[in-house]
């Protein structure tokens, strides 16, 4: 039977590439909005994805002219599901806005805008840059040490890391924080870039949602 992950999103067309992935590794994406959030006993796994700059008023900041407009439903609707996830010990994949979200979730804050990390282009899995994986890290179990080629299509990023948050992996090029994971949690991953437009051309981004396939088999096997 397929584990059941939830899967957070604006917009259908935005969920769809993350919903790709999670089937290609055996997974069954459901998907919650705002307006219909799923519950939280009716999953074995949550996803957060890309999308809008999260709300500055929820690290303690001002808005920079910069920041994009923020979903503040979308906002309230993730830091709820993650909270309820953190304290099932779920497992918990979180990916670009969702690792930002994760690190304001635990009283983080964020660099409002960067230059030089947005990269659009037609083919989504194309690298932009290279990640260095930490040593010991959870990551580094599941993608390995070696540099790892990702893309970018974020203007923001991890400033002060939020309470048991551990840097798992960080920018080549300027040292950005690229990686987090919960310390103490079974499984809460979080990744700057967008390995789910990257699973069919690279098996080490692919590993990402296999590991998370094999934690949420796991986790249902505990209920």
């Amino acid at each position: 039977m397929s584990r059941r992950v939830g899967l957070t999103a604006s917009k259908s067309d935005k969920a769809a590439p993350y919903a790709d992935a999670l089937r290609l590794v055996g997974l069954e994406p459901v998907i919650s909005f705002t307006r219909k959030p799923v519950a939280i006993d009716q999953i074995d796994a949550l996803v957060l994805t890309g999308g809008s700059d999260v709300n500055p008023a929820l690290y303690g900041e001002e808005r920079d002219p910069r920041t994009e407009p923020s979903e503040d439903a979308r906002d309230r609707m993730e830091l709820d599901l993650l909270a309820q996830a953190i304290a099932r010990d779920m497992p918990v994949l979180a990916i670009c806005r969702g690792l930002q979200l994760l690190n304001v979730a635990q009283g983080g804050s964020l660099q409002q805008h960067m230059d030089g990390h947005v990269h659009r282009t037609a083919d989504k899995a194309a690298p932009a840059h290279r990640v260095r994986v930490m040593p010991g890290s959870h990551l580094a179990q599941i993608v390995g040490t070696e540099p790892l080629p990702v893309n970018s299509r974020h203007h923001q990023a991890v400033k002060q890391p939020g309470r048991g948050l551990k840097i798992s992996a960080v920018a080549e090029q300027d040292e950005t924080v690229e990686g987090m994971e919960l310390e103490g949690a079974r499984f809460v991953l979080a990744v700057q870039w967008h390995p789910e437009n990257q699973v069919t051309a690279m098996a080490r981004q692919r590993a990402l949602f296999e590991a998370l396939a094999t934690a949420a088999e796991r986790d249902s096997a505990r209920c």
